[in-house]
């Protein structure tokens, strides 16, 4: 087996880790920006209430991600997902979250590698 495209892209020192959680109240979702300083090479998404992960690694189109449900079926999301935006001021870059991917009463973690 030949690989027709081998990428991979390394940053010198230590790696950027940035990690958070979410609580939503019963109010409608809207998109959510999270601010982490660097720029993501990995972004996991991890709905913990309902059971839903989403991953984005580099290379991948904006408002896409691997989505995992509870019952283990993987599928690839090219409608909603994650976003990596460009970098808008000191603080680095950010990632933005589709409203469709954050439930109401609903608790997240996260996570991003740089």
């Amino acid at each position: 087996m030949a690989l027709t495209t081998n990428s991979q892209t390394q940053a010198g020192g230590i790696i950027d880790l940035s990690v958070g959680q979410v609580v939503t109240d019963a109010g409608g979702a809207v998109d959510t920006t999270i601010t982490v300083g660097f720029t993501p090479r990995y972004i996991e998404w991890v709905d913990r209430t309902n059971r839903i992960t989403l991953q984005w690694y580099e290379g991948m189109a904006a408002n896409s991600a691997v989505r995992t449900v509870a019952a283990g079926t993987r599928t690839l999301d090219v409608g909603s997902g994650i976003t990596v935006n460009a970098p808008t001021s000191a603080l680095g870059t950010s990632f933005t979250i589709k409203a469709a991917d954050i439930a109401v009463s609903s608790s997240f973690s996260w996570r991003a590698f740089g």
